[in-house]
Order: structure tokens, then C-alpha cells, then sequence
């Protein structure tokens, strides 16, 4: 009579797939983007801090604030600076576990996602501005008042700060191993919460944006009655906005649909897996220097802006040179009394 030990026995050494504990072993990530990350993070922080500072500064002292527009890149660069205070702690993020505790992450998280969205809609809003003045005569008399320059821009930091949701709500640290700061969805809605993340990013923070400034800038140029030169400048300017976008924020938003499919399980296998994690790591990375470099590059084109840096420039060289001068006078004149007592 067969035991029944043997017979399993027999049944599991002949039928037993092993293949089967490759495939669903856990897939474990280095973390590569801790070589390059923090040293990047730290460099694009010195440049956003000082690139938007020199924006206030020049638009509150050159500009004056006259234009709807000129309050959208004023806004634009507090924006970016919410964005960039964040990086010194995802830096330290990057290479190590999240150590800030509960309230910085909430915080910090807070600021990544208003800065976020308020950096692109101000782009957007700057450039709808741009395409109204163009086409509509007297735009710009009635937009210009302070009490509608206000509710405008308080209006964009409502709608940066609504977009920012559900995702602050959910930000904690979580210990599962690893301290990290994430959002923790309800059980039973973790996929569609961040598959939903992912989509709003790509909608509302890329291809909505993308659209406006598209559409408006070619509206504007098409239909701007000014001379060719002024026109020049203006495509110059459209061409620098709508090339930068596309150039920072086109491969993150790739990399996050990439993501969206992973957590549809389209491909799921664990090489990809890495690929993917490596990918969002870098295009994010480039997509966080156009909030630092963007107001570099706005002021090279702006023109009002480069014509007060020359004057103060020229200015401080002119005070610098006759204080040279003066002070050899000084020393040659202190000489020859010398020379004569």
C-alpha cells in the first residue's frame, strides 16, 4: 500500500514548477539615483534661490509691477521658490531615508505640489495675458488696476493649491523597513489614487498648459499689428517659453504615463520596473531646472529687465571709476607735497 508521504512526495518532485518562485520573488532596487541626485539637487537649489531672488528684485525695482503680466512672473518666481526650498531636503531624501519627521513632510510635500502647479499655471497665465493684449484694444487699461491684478493671482494660487489635492491630505512618514515620506492611500483605493495622481500631473500640470501656451503665443504673433522688429522680440520670446517647456517637462510626463501603465500591470516584471524608477529619477531631475533656470533665461530675453542690469552695471563702473580716479588724484597730489616739503 502507497503512504501517503510518498505520494506526495512523488507529486511534487515531478510536477513543481520552480520557475514560478523566480518570477514572483521580490524585485530589490538599489538606489542609484543617490550617486548624482543630492550633488544635483544642491546645485539646482543655489541656482533657483538666486535666480528667482534676482527676479523680485528686478521686478519690483526696474519693472514696477505695471502689467498684469509683470504680477504673473512676480508670482511665477515666489512659486518657483516654494518649489525650490524643498530641494535641500530631498536631496538629504535622495541618499538617505526621510529623517525631517510627520510635520516637515506634510510641509515639505505641500510646498513640492503648490509650487509645482503655480510655477506652470503663471506660465500660462502670463502668456493668455500676452495673447489678450494683442488681440483685444483696451485689455490692457482694464486689467491693470490693482484690485484685479490681485483677484487674478489670487485666483491661480486657489486653483495651484486645489490641484495640489488629494495627494497633501494622504503625505506621512511610513516605516515599512524604510522611513519614507509618501502618500498613504486607503487600502482599497491605492491604484486608482495613484493612478488618478499620474493623470492629473500629465493633464493638468503638462498637456492643458502646453495647449495654452501653444495656442495663445501663436494667436499673439499672428495677429500682433506692431513693426517686425517688436515682433522679432516677440517670437524670440514665444519660441524660448514654449522650447523650455517642452524641453524640461516633456520626458518627466513620459516617464510618469510609463507609470501609470506599470501600475496597470501592462509590464510589471522587475528589470522594467528598475528602469522605470531610474527614469522618473532623472527626467524629474531635468524638469526641476526649469523652475531654476527659466528666470535666467526670461531675463536674457526680457528686454525692460536687461536694460536696468546694463544701467545699473555701467553705473556702479562709472561711480568705481571716478572713485579711481579721484583717489589717484588724492595720492599724487599727498606726493608731491611730499616732494616739496
Amino acid at each position: 500500500m502507497e503512504s501517503i508521504t510518498e505520494g506526495y512526495l512523488t507529486d511534487y518532485s515531478s510536477s513543481f514548477d520552480y520557475s514560478e518562485l523566480v518570477e514572483h520573488a521580490p524585485c530589490i532596487k538599489s538606489k542609484v539615483g543617490a550617486l548624482f541626485l543630492p550633488a544635483l539637487y544642491s546645485v539646482l537649489f543655489v541656482t533657483g534661490l538666486l535666480g528667482n531672488s534676482l527676479v523680485i528684485f528686478l521686478l519690483v525695482r526696474a519693472v514696477k509691477l505695471k502689467s498684469t503680466s509683470d504680477v504673473a512672473f512676480l508670482n511665477l518666481a515666489i512659486s518657483d521658490l516654494l518649489f525650490v526650498v524643498t530641494f535641500p531636503f530631498l536631496a538629504h531624501y535622495a541618499r538617505d531615508q526621510w529623517v525631517f519627521g510627520d510635520v516637515l513632510c506634510k510641509i515639505i510635500m505641500g510646498l513640492y505640489h503648490v509650487g509645482f502647479y503655480g510655477g506652470i499655471y503663471f506660465v500660462a497665465l502670463m502668456s493668455v495675458d500676452n495673447c489678450l493684449a494683442v488681440t483685444s484694444s483696451g485689455y490692457a487699461a482694464k486689467t491693470t488696476t490693482a484690485k484685479t491684478t490681485l483677484a487674478i493671482s489670487l485666483t491661480v494660487w486657489v486653483i495651484s493649491f486645489g490641484s495640489s489635492f488629494p495627494e497633501v491630505t494622504y503625505n506621512q512618514v511610513i516605516n515599512d523597513g524604510e522611513i519614507t515620506c509618501r502618500p498613504l492611500y486607503p487600502q482599497t483605493a491605492i491604484t486608482a489614487l495613484t493612478i488618478l495622481h499620474i493623470f492629473k500631473m500629465n493633464i493638468l500640470g503638462f498637456l492643458i498648459p502646453l495647449t495654452i501656451l501653444t495656442v495663445c503665443h501663436a494667436v499673439a504673433i499672428r495677429r500682433s499689428p506692431v513693426s517686425q522688429a517688436i515682433k522679432n522680440q516677440a517670437v524670440k520670446r514665444v519660441s524660448c517659453i514654449v522650447l523650455a517647456f517642452l524641453v524640461f517637462w516633456t520626458p518627466y510626463n513620459i516617464a510618469s504615463f510609463l507609470d501609470a501603465l506599470h501600475h496597470f500591470h501592462i509590464f510589471d516584471d522587475c528589470e522594467s520596473s528598475k528602469m522605470l524608477d531610474l527614469s522618473l529619477q532623472i527626467t524629474e531631475a531635468i524638469a526641476f531646472m526649469y523652475s531654476c533656470f527659466y528666470p535666467l533665461v526670461f531675463i536674457g530675453i526680457e528686454e525692460k529687465l536687461k536694460r536696468y542690469l546694463i544701467k545699473k552695471f555701467t553705473r556702479n563702473l562709472s561711480t568705481r571709476g571716478h572713485a579711481v580716479k579721484t583717489q589717484l588724484s588724492l595720492t599724487v597730489i599727498s606726493n608731491t607735497a611730499s616732494v616739496t616739503l
